[in-house]
């Protein structure tokens, strides 16, 4: 029986989200309904139809609307944000109802009276990256409408999308006023101090929303443990405690804060407390760009306030660490290259990195390359360099794996020779170690790095790792799990996947050992490392089929993968794992 073939068509795709909505509502939920429903129903609407646009769909925040053209679908979203900041003029600035838009042009699945596809997921992409009141288009979209409107445009150059493969060309409207005027009055800047090179935040203190003034430590507890912790990532300029309490029990303009301490970042929350209950929120902002990059809310029973209080902040800054590199790595890419100083190619090299791909590997140790010889005192830069390497060995895309070892393990040590207490880059050290064999080395690296910064997600995957392979499969899975905890969507889960693997084949659980490699060849279907274990456990399950499939995919990604290459990479600790290893590659086809 013949399929039915789905529709589909090409459109310009609008995406708007009203830009800190939950804010706005917690402070005054009846009136910002009234005011967003009269943009609605004075504006927006009539304005789309104006310019043949299909609302496909709503939120209580946003909207995503289909045009047939790209020129009315750009000219509808210029007429709305002009319009829109008038309208809000005589309302306090931090009560403003403003919006964020982008706009795609895009291949669109139907789907009854809904649209999918990549077309539209990029144009909700576009919207994230937009400045509060302005628009970002794509490239496709530039071509389009290039001298139809009287609207100039920024070009962001390409731009990574969250969960696509290729960049996307990303230009942004020029609207006039908008970048000095607010809805048409002019914005008084107070004096701020220059922002650090390092990403830079200010954790404010969290609100206390208990009914009892007397939980007010408690709140104080949980804001002073996430600034010590946050303080812990060399990567990041933390303002101290005594700065951010000034702003206390005063109203929080995330601008203005920044502004004040010179920093990019704001995290605020509040804790209330009812009975045996607490409810702990918090938000990550960006406030140049005026944007929340991260929020959350928890819900605890208090039998022990001071491991609830732990684990909260645990949760909180094992989150914001990745947050933050990752908005610092899209605004490395806004950059013209002529632009960059060494944090931003480190930035950039860091999101090359994590493609996991040799081109991309490349790339990323030419921008490393670049940012030493700029700065010789970038300890990050040495270690994301170290780190380029040990990518290349772990992958299997090194032909001669103590070469690449040899220099991760000068870069780590330069990087340690300019910050003896960087726990990131003692925890690369201990890579090097186990890659060459020095498992008691290892394990007294990740010990230090977790010393030093107990949220350190790659610490705990690392040390994880090397217990594994040195045939202690139960500490590592513990270690290996609480890394994916804390980082539950970091680009190095697949390789915490492969170890959990080699956990269980240390351990003759080859079934399970199944299991974890195969969750992580599917999320990085190139990876060498996890073919490997596949292919091993496979051969001793009896599933001789499926190990030679493991290793004809591992010779695809790997080409000079042999039995002699895999005795080089000094895998196991102990010698009967590493035979028992290579007889499993051996029955599963891996030539000699």
């Amino acid at each position: 029986m013949a399929l039915e073939r789905e529709e589909r068509r090409l459109a310009a795709i609008l995406a708007a989200d009203m830009v800190e909505y939950s804010r706005l509502m917690e402070a005054d939920e009846r009136g910002t309904i009234a005011r967003q429903k009269a943009h609605r129903n004075e504006l927006i609407d009539p304005t789309i139809a104006e310019h043949n646009g299909r609302i496909v769909k709503t939120t209580g925040d946003g909207l995503l609307v289909e045009f047939a053209s790209a020129v009315d679908a750009t000219e509808c979203a210029v007429a709305i944000q002009r319009a829109m900041a008038g309208r809000e003029k005589d309302v306090p600035e931090a009560s403003r109802i403003r919006y964020r838009v982008g706009i795609n042009l895009g291949d669109i699945v139907i789907d009854d009276d809904d649209i999918l596809g990549d077309g539209v997921n990029v144009a909700s992409r576009l919207e994230e990256m937009s400045d509060a009141g302005g628009i970002c288009i794509s490239g496709n979209v530039h071509e389009q409408i290039a001298g139809k409107l009287d609207v100039d445009y920024t070009d962001l150059g390409e731009q990574p999308v969250k969960n696509l493969v290729r960049p996307v060309r990303v230009y942004r409207a020029k609207l006039e006023g908008l970048d000095d005027v607010v809805g048409g009055a002019e914005v008084h800047v107070a004096p701020g101090l220059d922002l650090s090179d390092k990403p830079s935040i200010a954790v404010l203190a969290f609100e206390n929303l208990s009914d009892d003034p007397g939980q007010e430590y408690f709140s104080d507890g949980i804001t002073e443990d996430i600034i010590t912790a946050l303080s812990k990532f060399h990567w990041f300029f933390v303002i101290a405690r005594n700065s951010s309490f000034t702003y206390k029990g005063g109203a929080v303009d995330a601008k203005r804060i920044a502004r004040e301490l010179g920093v990019r970042y704001i995290l605020e929350g509040s804790v209330r407390r009812v009975g045996n209950r607490v409810r702990i929120s918090a938000q990550l902002i960006d406030a140049e760009a005026d944007h929340h990059l991260w929020a959350e809310r928890y819900d605890r029973e208090l039998e022990d306030i001071f491991e609830v209080q732990d684990e909260i902040t645990q949760r909180i800054v094992s989150t914001v660490g990745p947050e933050l590199v990752s908005a610092e790595t899209q605004r490395a890419h806004r950059k013209n290259s002529e632009e960059l100083g060494t944090w931003d190619c480190v930035m950039r090299a860091s999101w090359h990195l994590y493609h996991f791909e040799r081109k991309h590997n490349a790339e990323a140790r030419s921008l490393l390359n670049k940012a030493v010889k700029i700065d010789p005192n970038s300890a990050i830069a040495f270690g994301q360099l170290a780190m380029s390497h040990l990518i290349e060995v772990g992958l299997g895309w090194a032909e001669v794996p103590a070469k690449n070892l040899a220099v991760a393990s000068r870069a780590a040590k330069a990087a340690l020779a300019l910050d003896n207490r960087d726990a990131y880059a003692i925890g690369l050290m201990g890579v090097v170690e186990r890659n060459q064999g020095r498992f008691e080395d290892a394990y007294a690296s990740f010990e230090k790095a977790l010393e030093l910064n107990p949220n350190l997600a790659m610490a705990f995957g690392a040390f994880g790792s090397a217990l594994a392979l040195g045939g202690e499969s139960e500490r590592a899975i513990v270690q290996l799990k609480q890394a994916i905890r804390l980082s539950p969507h970091d680009p190095m889960i697949p390789t915490w996947f492969a170890y959990l693997a080699f956990a269980e084949f240390v351990s003759n659980r080859y079934g399970d050992a199944i299991q974890w490699a195969r969750r992580a060849v599917k999320q990085r279907p190139d990876f060498a490392g996890g073919y490997r274990v596949l292919a091993a456990s496979c051969a001793h399950q009896g599933e001789l089929s499926q190990a030679r499939t493991a290793v004809r995919k591992l010779l695809a990604a790997a080409p000079h993968s042999t039995l002699g290459y895999v005795r080089k990479l000094r895998i196991f600790k102990n010698q009967a794992d590493m035979d028992r290893y290579l007889d499993g590659l051996r029955k599963a086809g891996l030539p000699e």
